[in-house]
């Protein structure tokens, strides 16, 4: 039996140190009360859970319709948290996104004597574009994702907000919104391509549940971070 490591969850402003001898959940209505006032937020939707006899905290999803995504702090490695999915906490800082109905929410667990540490995430060429693997995002695929990302990235991506509408994010970018549309159609069929679940229209997946799984999937792996407000129009104005 492995002592039990120390464990902070960052939310907003707020920090919390969850006791190794009793599960902890997060929700509506948990231990960690994320937004009482959102009737399409679980409960309890995900719970922590310290393995005496692996030494390891546990992440699990104990809600029965929303997911998560989860990431290392520099995005190398990025999970998809299902409903009855779980994964053990391996990083000293790993980020936790999730939306439920207009809100998208961001939290950090932090692990001081983390496991493992991750490797660099990739660097964008000299023209702007953006490999991952064997996929490629073009400089105004990057750009409409950091537009979409723009309020997350501002705030530092802690705590929750809302995701722009797409007529927003194109008059932001001085699209037309037909435009727009194209290449977030195009951008989640490159991103579904390469295996990033979520993303795929159709009745099931509304518009605004597309944009914010793109939002939370670019965050997570930091395709997108806040030196890339830069290229936006008049960032420095906004």
């Amino acid at each position: 039996m492995r002592s039990p490591a120390a464990l902070e969850i960052v939310w907003g402003d707020a920090v919390v140190r969850p006791d190794p001898a009793a599960p902890f959940t997060i929700g509506r209505d948990a231990d960690l009360v994320v937004d009482p006032d959102n009737p399409f937020l679980h409960r309890r939707f995900l719970a922590l859970a310290f393995a005496p006899d692996q030494g390891l905290w546990w992440l699990a999803n104990v809600g029965d319709r929303l997911s998560a995504t989860v990431s290392a702090a520099d995005g190398a490695m990025q999970a998809w948290l299902a409903p009855g999915a779980r994964l053990p906490l391996v990083f000293a800082a790993t980020r936790v996104l999730f939306t439920a109905g207009e809100t998208t929410y961001a939290l950090t667990l932090a692990l001081p004597d983390a496991a493992y540490e991750p490797v660099r995430t990739p660097e964008p060429s000299a023209d702007g574009s953006l490999t991952l693997g064997r996929l490629t995002l073009t400089p105004s695929q990057r750009l409409l994702i950091v537009a979409l990302a723009e309020p997350w990235l501002r705030r530092g991506d802690v705590g929750a907000g809302h995701v722009p509408t797409s007529a927003a994010a194109a008059g932001r970018l001085g699209w037309p919104l037909t435009t727009f549309n194209r290449k977030l159609d195009n951008v989640c069929a490159r991103l579904g391509e390469a295996g990033v679940r979520g993303l795929h229209g159709g009745p099931e997946r509304l518009a605004r549940a597309r944009k914010a799984r793109l939002v939370e999937y670019a965050v997570a792996a930091r395709l997108v971070t806040a030196s890339d407000l830069e290229l936006l129009p008049d960032a420095s104005r906004a």
